[in-house]
């Protein structure tokens, strides 16, 4: 009898420890997927996410706010410099400096003392239409798009900016150019026209900076809301941000399914990036514009600046060269 009953109490111990390492691994998921926020603020449209590994800082943007922000994340100081118009996205350029885009081109910014100057004038090839998303590819230069004041379908391009102020038309018949990304094999490149609901992919070439053979890589359904600013990870998957969709997603561009969803305190979902120690945090912005005030009063954080821990790497971003 006396042995039916130490059996009896093992199984038991056993179960125990069994149902304590699911509720460990419950707890510990958790943790990896929880939201939180890294800066409260209410930015009318945050966007332009890009961690700077070289300070350990989150550079990002209010495009109606006419601000650019450098945040550190340890600290929460987020340091904050005016814009002479709407500012569409930022890259670094080195410790000093960063390239911005403005209403009518590219200006250097003074990161310690918010000093301006023209890099590229681009006033003729903007006409009706105002600067946006945009990053810097592998081989260093700048592609920026644009959109139309009115949103006009078509109207808006996507350029490229090199390292002596020369720009370069590359995709035009655009709407709202938005998130863009490069494979880390330097032969891919992804990008964004958000009112297409479709990610594209195109063949890249990393000395010359041609692009070739566009084809869709990914159809974004539309319950999901629109894809909008994106950063990739060490396994060259896609993490978009979803205007009107509360959420970043995960998606594998080679089968274009969706592999994660992450929910997010906040309507409008604007951009990601990569960043922390170990590049494990996805920073995430958002923003107060166009909702109403029914979601104004459900997303009280909305124009923050989220966090969350996401288990998987990002890659370095690249600085403009």
């Amino acid at each position: 009898m006396k042995k039916y009953i130490l059996i009896l109490i093992t199984i038991i111990l056993i179960s125990c420890n069994s149902n304590e390492k699911q509720r460990e691994k419950s707890v510990e998921s958790i943790k990896i997927n929880e939201v939180t926020v890294a800066y409260q603020t209410a930015a009318a449209l945050g966007e332009g996410a890009i961690w700077n590994h070289e300070t350990n800082e989150l550079y990002w943007i209010d495009i109606e706010g006419k601000s650019l922000n450098m945040l550190d994340p340890k600290t929460k100081q987020n340091r904050s410099f005016s814009t002479a118009s709407q500012i569409g996205t930022v890259v670094p350029k080195n410790k000093d400096e960063a390239l911005i885009a403005l209403v009518d081109g590219i200006y250097t910014m003074n990161l310690n003392t918010g000093q301006t100057k023209v890099f590229a004038d681009m006033k003729e090839a903007l006409t009706g239409c105002r600067l946006n998303d945009g990053k810097c590819d592998p081989a260093g230069r700048f592609w920026v798009g644009s959109m139309n004041w009115q949103q006009e379908k078509g109207k808006a391009t996507l350029f490229s900016v090199q390292n002596d102020g020369s720009v370069t038309t590359k995709i035009d018949s655009v709407t709202i150019s938005n998130g863009i990304v490069w494979t880390k094999d330097k032969k891919t490149m992804y990008y964004i026209d958000t009112p297409t609901s479709q990610i594209k992919a195109y063949d890249y070439d990393n000395a010359t900076g041609n692009i070739s053979n566009e084809r869709v890589a990914v159809e974004v359904a539309s319950d999901l809301g629109f894809p909008d600013g994106m950063t990739i990870d060490e396994e060259d998957m896609l993490w978009v941000g979803m205007w009107n969709g509360n959420a970043v997603i995960r998606f594998n561009p080679t089968t274009g399914k969706m592999l994660q969803k992450i929910e997010v305190p906040a309507h409008n979902i604007t951009s990601c990036a990569f960043g922390g120690d170990n590049l494990e945090t996805l920073f995430i912005t958002s923003a107060k514009l166009d909702m109403t005030d029914e979601e104004l009063k459900k997303y009280p954080l909305a124009g923050s600046v989220f966090k969350v821990n996401t288990g998987i790497k990002g890659v370095e971003s690249n600085f403009f060269k």
